[in-house]
């Protein structure tokens, strides 16, 4: 059953959120996403759950460790900087296999930058979230509407691969209103969680969530058996793109999260000047929809990747294709927002 109602993206991904029957969310302010602390602080009661302002974005990552540990389903958010101080309870939460969803509404950098909307984390999220060899599966949307769809699929990734999930937006999302359908919001399945540290009455071992070996050995194997394996296995069945005539094209734009809703007009004006223009848009930054690209560039005759950044995603671009074909760039940082028609000149110019 459709329940359209017109909300902002912030507000949005929190009841979806609640829907999926996260119960704990644990925060620390810090613009551009305060709104999910403040709706969680309004709804989280009314749901029957907790939402607790921590004293530092460390505190509220390792609440988050420990809720996950008792088997809860669980959500932390912050921006930019705030993420950067997450990174080792992160790590810890990889190390200890504990699903969770992490929401960046990410802002310019480095530093404490600005507020203003950004695609500057690119590289955090994709490459360096934290220590040791780990990975998160990262969404990027596009929309409102996907705000709230891929906060679900986020909560159901994170238990299915018992492993964080981050969905990777930005300020422009977090802000503005759109009209949300939450019927398409799934009910929440239940889960069996046997590894969670909930007590055992004497009628099973005890479990104990550990992310330390001090063994050489026993540290290579896990981190083979347990995480590169599984994530071997995630780009295999995760990954997922939006793709609109990207086989023999001419340009193939390839854009992500804000910067594709502004991108796609550019799409369609080259297509009605007689260019023959393709748009590719990955909704996983990681696992990055690698193998597809690749089999674009065997026709496609080059690639313009366009983000809120100075060019992060070009080398994943390039690494996909192998480099056989030329790989543009145009960008704004620091919270300028590009314009379709800034765009449409760089392509012009490249071609």
């Amino acid at each position: 059953m459709s329940e359209m109602v017109l909300m902002k993206g912030n507000e949005a991904l929190s009841e979806a959120a609640i829907m999926c029957g996260c119960r704990h969310y644990f925060g620390y302010p810090i613009t551009p996403q305060n709104e999910i602390a403040e709706y969680m602080a309004k709804r989280m009661p009314e749901a029957g759950g907790l939402c607790m302002q921590a004293e530092s974005e460390i505190a509220a990552i390792n609440m988050a460790l420990g809720a996950s540990a008792a088997g809860a389903r669980v959500m932390t958010s912050s921006s930019s900087p705030g993420v950067s101080l997450k990174g080792e309870g992160i790590s810890y939460m990889v190390g200890s296999d504990l699903p969770c969803v992490i929401i960046n509404v990410q802002r310019g950098g480095p530093g404490l930058g600005g507020i203003q909307p950004a695609q500057s984390d690119y590289y955090q999220a994709t490459k360096a979230m934290g220590h040791g060899d780990m990975r998160l599966i990262v969404l990027a949307p596009n929309s409102i509407q996907e705000m709230v769809e891929l906060t679900a699929l986020a909560f159901d990734l994170a238990d299915i691969y018992r492993m964080p999930v981050m969905v990777l937006a930005d300020g422009a999302l977090g802000q503005m209103m759109e009209p949300v359908d939450l019927g398409k919001v799934p009910s929440p399945a239940a889960v069996e969680k046997p590894w969670a540290a909930v007590g055992h009455g004497d009628k099973r071992e005890p479990n104990i969530i550990n992310s330390l070996y001090l063994v050489p050995e026993d540290l290579e194997k896990t981190v083979i058996d347990r995480y590169k394996n599984k994530y071997d296995a995630i780009d295999k069945k995760e990954a997922r793109y939006e793709e609109i005539d990207a086989e023999d094209s001419d340009v193939v734009i390839v854009s992500y999260g804000i910067t594709s809703r502004i991108a796609k007009p550019v799409y369609k004006k080259l297509r009605e000047n007689g260019i023959k223009a393709g748009y590719f848009r990955p909704i996983t930054l990681s696992p990055f929809p690698s193998a597809r690209l690749g089999e674009i560039a065997n026709t496609a005759k080059r690639f313009f990747v366009t983000e809120l950044n100075m060019g992060q995603m070009v080398g994943d671009v390039k690494l996909a294709a192998e480099c056989k074909k030329p790989v543009d760039f145009f960008g704004h940082t620091g919270g300028v927002i590009s314009t379709p028609e800034e765009i449409y000149a760089a392509v012009l110019k490249v071609l």
